[in-house]
């Protein structure tokens, strides 16, 4: 049997009462968590020339639907994560614009979303240790989109079967020019979805898939992953669940980037708006996965007129942002808020340096690189070593600080995701306030996010009756799973 055989055969006999209670209750917060991405994403301009351009959310149509939904909650990086990849983009946003066709209740439409997390992640955890991770590893949704449709429609396993290799046969790549220079990152999700629906459409009219798409020589892993894992994909299916490793945001803002923010959100609480013209520099002292993407970003800035995709992962700006406004929200990320030039003078004060203990406990934790590693074992500095040398000298540097490896984990009822972050505000007048964070708030491993994910929810305008009904969504009929998800969305087509 085939790794998309068997992972296959285990997404279509899965059924509601086999998902672990917690798992079940991961997966209404996830609904909720995202529902409020979607509805920030909706009130930026952006969103509203997605609406403009492509409808509004959970249109009549769901394949147009789906694509909406996508889009809405991703570019911001309001979105969840997990190990491995950001899968709420379309292992939520497909069964809920599947919902009303395919009559799902609360707990079809919950094992819809169970079962597309765990097919996503699988595939994206064989590729994580590849040139492709976050959002840029855009075939976590082609996988989402398959598993979050085909699981409500109850399909064959043939039929998963085929789409999978069908959807896998042509996925979509990102350039990073177009990912962070211009505004392709809004279809970052929805093209990988809309060629995941495709996938399904072409298998249901009788188009056949390899069955070996994932671990043949010439197959997806081999173009997609510098050092494959192909046992991610079905290794402990029904045991370990990657839904226990879902990481909830609680702001924008892109991946590693949050303790930082978390740091800088606590000293504005305490100092107050922080201004240039009071202190002398600001340190960031974070991890090397950090302080690439940062780099990364900060090619494509231009002030006041960068565009959103690369303000997401800039460092300087996002910390500069909260320091002097004690918050950041989906006006930070255009007009006037962008075009602010005390936060630019303020960024411009920000260094971040890379520390290595952070850098260590980072590949030392499940999320978002360690269990890659642990799977991969000894060929896992076949990955460090290049990926240390986008820092320095030939990357060998960064094998020996990780050093060995913990064995993989049996499940992931105890995964954190360390992605920590030390702020310092130096002043003019000799004061030192500093401020650390090891796992960001909402993230895996740090307190209960049920509390934090309600209010995410209602500080986008959602209704605490709505909160409180997606808490019992698997007692919902199929009729009030539709008026559910449409109150959850309600007001999102500005």
């Amino acid at each position: 049997m085939t790794l998309t055989e068997e992972l296959s055969e285990w997404a279509h006999a899965l059924r509601f009462e086999d998902i672990p209670p917690d798992v079940v209750d991961i997966a209404k917060l996830q609904i909720l968590s995202q529902c409020a991405a979607m509805r920030i994403g909706a009130t930026h301009p952006l969103g509203r020339k997605l609406a403009a351009g492509f409808g509004p959310p959970l249109q009549p149509d769901p394949r147009r639907a789906a694509f909406v939904l996508a889009g809405l909650g991703s570019w911001l990086h309001f979105d969840d994560t997990a190990f491995a990849g950001h899968l709420s983009n379309s292992t939520v946003a497909v069964p809920m614009a599947y919902a009303q066709s395919q009559e799902l209740d609360g707990r079809a439409l919950l094992t819809s979303v169970v079962v597309a997390n765990e097919c996503a992640a699988r595939v994206t955890a064989a590729a994580t240790l590849g040139p492709f991770r976050g959002q840029s590893a855009t075939f976590t949704h082609v996988i989402g989109a398959i598993a979050g449709r085909l699981r409500g429609e109850n399909a064959s396993a043939r039929r998963w079967v085929d789409a999978i290799g069908l959807g896998l046969g042509l996925p979509p790549r990102t350039v990073p020019i177009g990912f962070l220079g211009g505004d392709a990152k809004v279809f970052s999700a929805s093209t990988p979805v809309s060629v995941g629906l495709d996938a399904c459409d072409a298998a249901a009219a009788g188009f056949t898939g390899s069955k070996e798409i994932l671990e043949h020589p010439d197959g997806f892993l081999s173009r997609f992953a510098a050092v494959p894992l192909p046992a991610a994909v079905t290794s402990g299916l029904g045991r370990r669940w990657h839904t226990h490793t879902t990481s909830f945001k609680v702001h924008p803002g892109g991946p590693g980037m949050d303790a930082a923010v978390d740091c800088g959100l606590e000293l504005h609480r305490e100092l107050g708006p922080v201004r240039a013209r009071d202190i002398t520099g600001i340190t960031v002292d974070t991890s090397l996965y950090t302080m690439l993407v940062n780099a990364q970003a900060g090619v494509y800035l231009r002030g006041a007129d960068s565009p959103v995709s690369a303000l997401v992962f800039a460092l300087p700006y996002l910390l500069a942002t909260v320091l002097l406004t004690g918050d950041l929200t989906t006006g930070d990320f255009a007009a006037p808020g962008v075009a602010d030039e005390e936060r630019w003078r303020l960024a411009e004060l920000v260094e971040p340096r890379l520390d290595e203990r952070m850098t260590y406990d980072l590949f030392h934790s499940e999320v978002p690189f360690g269990e890659a590693l642990r799977q991969a074992g000894p060929r896992a500095a076949e990955w460090l070593r290049p990926f240390g040398a986008r820092w320095k000298d030939d990357g060998q540097w960064l094998v020996d600080l990780v050093g060995e490896l913990e064995a993989p984990s049996e499940d992931f009822r105890s995964a954190r995701k360390v992605t920590g972050a030390r702020v310092t505000v130096e002043f003019r007048d000799g004061r030192s306030v500093s401020r650390q964070v090891d796992v960001p708030v909402g993230a895996v491993g740090g307190p209960p996010a049920a509390s934090l994910v309600r209010e995410k929810f209602l500080g986008t305008g959602g209704t605490a009756d709505t909160a409180d009904a997606m808490a019992a969504l698997e007692t919902a009929s199929a009729q009030e799973v539709t008026k559910l998800l449409n109150a959850a969305l309600e007001r999102t087509t500005a």
